[in-house]
C-alpha cells in the first residue's frame, strides 16, 4: 500500500550487485540512504550518483549520499550489509559508529554464518536475519545491472518471533517495489538459499560455464542434485527443517534461470578475485565435519577450488 509508505534512515554497506540494487530501490522510494564505499566506487557515486539497469525499471540517482566514514553517517535505523560474506567481520566492526540503541543490522550475504558472526560482536538484540535472491552485478563503479530473477528479500528475527522492527523494515523494502516477506523461519530460508547457491556456484566455478550449459550436462546435473542432498542432510543435523520437496523446487528454479547466468562466486574465482568459497562449499564441509554428515561432492568442489582461492587471496594481500 503506497499510501502507508515507510521511510527510514538506512546505511547500505557495500555497493555491489546486492547493495547497489536494493539500496537504489530504497533510496528511490524516499528513504534516507547512505552508501558506505571506497576507492573508485566512492568516487563514482560522488561524481555521477548511482545507476541501476533492471528489467523492472531503471534507477538513476544523480545525487546520493556516499562516504567511506561510518562516523560521518552517524546512527541509523538499519545497517544493511551488502558486502561479500568473507568481509562481514571487518565491516561489522567498522559499522559501530552507526549503531544506536534501536539500530538493526541486516546481513544479506550468501551462506548461513553471517548473522552468528554479527551476534558474536553486537549481541542478538541488534541483529535480524536476512536473505535475498537476485542476479545482479557491477558493470562499472556506480553502475549495477540486474540480469534476472525477480528480486526477493526475506527478513526475520533470529528466534522467529514477529516484531515491529522487522515489520517496519519489511514494509520499507515492499514499498520500494521489492518482493518481501517476513519469514516464519529465517534459518530455514537461509539454508534454502544455501541449497541453491553453493552447488550452482561451486560447479559453475569448476566448469567455468554459465548455468544453461551446466544444467544441460547429465553428469554435472547429477552432481548438482547430489550436492543438494548433502546440504539437506546437513541442515537436518543442524536442527533446520527444509521441505520434503526442497531439492525438486530448487532444481526447477535452476532450470528456469537465464541460460547465460553465472553466480558472483563463480565470476570472482574465474576473474582471480577472493570469493565466498569458504562461506558456501567450505561451510558445508566444515559443518559436515562438526556434525558427522558426509559431504563428498561439496568436499570435492571445495578441495578443487581452494588453490585458486588461495592464489586470489595472496594476490589481493599483495595489492593492499
Amino acid at each position: 500500500n503506497r499510501g502507508t509508505l515507510v521511510t527510514m534512515r538506512i546505511c547500505v554497506f557495500g555497493v555491489g550487485g546486492i547493495g547497489g540494487y536494493f539500496g537504489g530501490r530504497l533510496a528511490e522510494a524516499g528513504n534516507s540512504v547512505a552508501f558506505i564505499a571506497r576507492g573508485a566506487t566512492l568516487e563514482a557515486l560522488r561524481q555521477n550518483g548511482l545507476r541501476v539497469e533492471s528489467p523492472l525499471g531503471n534507477i538513476v540517482l544523480p545525487n546520493v549520499e556516499a562516504s567511506d566514514s561510518p562516523a560521518d553517517v552517524g546512527e541509523v535505523d538499519a545497517v544493511i550489509l551488502g558486502v561479500k560474506a568473507w568481509q562481514v567481520p571487518g565491516v561489522a566492526e567498522a559499522a559501530r559508529p552507526m549503531i544506536g540503541v534501536n539500530t538493526v543490522i541486516v546481513p544479506l550475504q550468501n551462506g548461513v554464518e553471517a548473522a552468528n558472526q554479527l551476534v558474536a560482536l553486537y549481541g542478538p538484540e541488534y541483529v535480524i536475519g536476512g536473505m535475498c535472491r537476485i542476479v545482479s552485478f557491477v558493470v562499472e563503479p556506480g553502475h549495477i545491472r540486474h540480469q534476472g530473477v525477480e528480486p526477493f528479500v526475506a527478513l526475520g528475527e533470529l528466534d522467529n518471533h514477529r516484531t515491529e522492527r522487522v515489520e517496519r523494515l519489511a514494509a520499507a523494502f515492499s514499498d520500494a517495489g521489492v518482493d518481501t516477506k517476513v519469514s516464519p523461519d529465517i534459518q530455514s530460508s537461509l539454508w534454502q538459499k544455501l541449497l541453491f547457491i553453493a552447488p550452482v556456484s561451486g560447479l559453475g566455478a569448476l566448469t567455468r560455464v554459465p548455468v544453461g550449459e551446466l544444467r544441460s550436462s547429465p553428469e554435472t546435473y547429477s552432481m548438482l542434485h547430489d550436492a543438494m542432498e548433502e546440504i539437506v542432510a546437513l541442515a537436518a543435523a543442524c536442527g533446520v527443517s527444509l521441505a520434503d520437496d526442497a531439492i525438486d523446487k530448487t532444481l526447477r528454479f535452476v532450470d528456469g534461470l537465464p541460460v547465460d547466468m553465472t553466480s558472483s562466486m563463480q565470476r570472482d574465482i574465474m576473474e582471480g578475485r577472493p570469493s565466498e568459497l569458504e562461506a558456501l562449499n567450505g561451510a558445508v564441509v566444515r559443518l559436515g565435519r562438526q556434525t558427522g554428515v558426509p559431504t563428498p561432492v561439496n568436499g570435492f568442489i571445495y578441495a578443487a577450488l581452494t588453490p585458486m582461492e588461495a592464489r586470489a587471496r595472496r594476490s589481493a594481500a599483495d595489492t593492499d
